[in-house]
């Protein structure tokens, strides 16, 4: 399994027994869409390995607790802490139109209200307090909050992320 094909789930962050069962904090709103998995993905040394789960169940309701199939000591554990679980692309539960999925807007050109074509989706940034659109516009990295207030319309169908950003916050990164 190729990561790209993959979505970030989250990390086994702590040992919950001395049977092998982890505790795992998973990135998502909504974890309780993610107790009954039979199998997820775990990052081993930069390899996708699939890992069957005998028992998951919510704990304390942002973790997850995992017995894998196999793991049954401390030691067998220990292997595993730290490590990231992933899952296929196609287990991200279908989302209303104007929602979407951080990886989906890869390539979609933004237009602003104003500006008009501002550029090319390259990523995004959720590392900061807010998330940002990194957008390419003719090499320079404009990054524009995602923010409710600032976007308009999501056409998914023509990948247009359509937005209304405050006067003069797009020419900050063009002035030279």
């Amino acid at each position: 399994m190729n990561r790209k094909d993959c979505f970030f789930l989250g990390k086994i962050v702590k040992k919950y027994s001395f049977k092998g069962e982890l505790l795992a904090k998973l990135d998502t709103d909504e974890p309780n869409l993610y107790e009954n998995l039979d199998s997820v993905f775990i990052d081993l040394k930069g390899a996708l390995i699939p890992f069957f789960i005998e028992s998951s169940q919510l704990h304390k309701s942002e973790l997850l607790r995992i017995k894998f199939e196999d793991v049954d000591t401390e030691e067998d554990a220990d292997s595993l802490m730290k490590c990231e679980l992933y899952l296929p692309l196609d287990f991200l539960p279908e989302l209303d139109d104007d929602k979407f999925y951080f990886h989906e807007i890869i390539g979609f050109t933004v237009e602003d209200k104003h500006f008009g074509t501002v550029g090319i989706v390259t990523g995004v940034n959720d590392s900061t307090a807010q998330s940002l659109f990194e957008i390419d516009k003719d090499g320079t990295e404009i990054l524009i909050p995602m923010n409710d207030e600032f976007i308009s319309k999501v056409d998914k169908t023509n990948k247009i992320i359509f937005v209304e950003t405050p006067e003069g916050l797009i020419d900050l990164y063009l002035e030279k």
